[in-house]
């Protein structure tokens, strides 16, 4: 496919907005990735944004990463997929480049510090709307609801109790579940419509 060197250049400089002013990692960033590249670009489209989460999550490297280089490939192929990828990579690794070489006790600087209160309060608001965006999007299905009112509350105890379990393994579970649910349903058509 042939690519326009201006549609490079605005993948390359959205993705640079969103790593240099989103604090908080990946799942910060969810919320601005779906503002910038679903609602105003039309990019990709809400759907696709939740599959590409949703794999993002499951596969290695960081979720905003694997996001950005999804969108960059869907919409300007190899290309694409490299420029959004280095223009949210760019930002993060610039500014803790110059806090390593003119900082040493960065977070130490009382102006800092209680800048990082209040930046830690605005990470948890946008995590919290990125999870509410992705609850509204889905599926109104009982056993999408049910994985999701158990995948919660499982998180929840795991962290009030300190449990010794993976977040990776609880999405296997459900994965699985899911599956079986899938498998078990076609078997059943199967054999209605053999009866038939």
């Amino acid at each position: 496919m042939k690519v326009g060197m201006s549609i490079l250049m605005e993948l390359f400089f959205t993705f640079v907005k969103i790593g240099l002013f989103t604090f908080g990692g990946g799942y910060a960033m969810i919320s601005m990735i779906e503002n910038n590249c679903v609602e105003k670009k039309a990019w990709i489209t809400h759907d696709e944004m939740m599959d590409v989460t949703v794999i993002a999550e499951s596969t290695p490297g960081p979720i905003a990463i694997n996001c950005a280089t999804f969108t960059g490939y869907k919409k300007a192929g190899f290309l694409g997929a490299l420029v959004a990828t280095l223009g949210i990579v760019v930002p993060s690794f610039i500014v803790i480049f110059l806090i390593s070489m003119f900082l040493d006790n960065f977070l130490e600087i009382t102006i800092v510090a209680n800048a990082f209160k209040g930046i830690k309060v605005g990470v948890g608001l946008l995590i919290l709307d990125a999870a509410i965006t992705m609850i509204n999007k889905m599926q109104k299905k009982k056993l999408s609801r049910l994985i999701m009112i158990c995948s919660c509350v499982t998180m929840l105890c795991i962290n009030a109790f300190a449990w010794n379990f993976s977040s990776i393994s609880l999405m296997i579970i459900a994965a699985i579940i899911s599956l079986l649910v899938f498998v078990l349903r076609g078997t059943q058509e199967q054999k209605g419509g053999a009866k038939k």
